[in-house]
């Protein structure tokens, strides 16, 4: 397997650790110096995370969904280098009944086997309505 075949294994195994919701299985995948940006302006969502700061993060949401995970699906991937350009969608219902459906832009970079650094743009304004709009 080439070096781009690899990275793509390596998210693909990354997004299906995320969808399960187990923080220390998505830990696994994740560099120590990894740089987690969100795009957008939204309080407690958006901006740029460090490694404990995204496990905690991803930790406290995990409880805000049904099956206790946000699952995301990747629909296409692109590869080149340490870099993997991934479109997904994602799915989860909430504890109060909002559905959760967004689409995504991410870029991996990949350091030593472990993702480094990661860049997601995804639809802002439907996280705010189903996260911060109150109910």
């Amino acid at each position: 397997m080439n070096e781009i075949e690899t990275n793509k294994a390596i998210i693909e195994a990354y997004l299906a650790d995320y969808s399960s919701g187990d923080v220390e299985r998505i830990a696994t995948h994740l560099h120590t110096g990894v740089r987690w940006w969100v795009s957008g302006t939204i309080e407690g969502i958006s901006g740029t995370y460090d490694r404990v700061q995204m496990l905690d993060l991803l930790g406290q949401v995990t409880e805000v969904y049904t099956e206790g995970a946000l699952k995301i699906a990747a629909t296409s991937m692109i590869g080149e280098g340490s870099r993997v350009a991934v479109e997904a969608e994602s799915d989860a219902e909430l504890h109060n009944g909002r559905v959760y459906h967004n689409q995504y832009h991410f870029v991996f970079e990949i350091k030593d086997g472990k993702i480094i650094d990661i860049r997601e743009y995804l639809d802002t304004q439907h996280v705010y309505d189903t996260f911060v709009v109150p109910e």
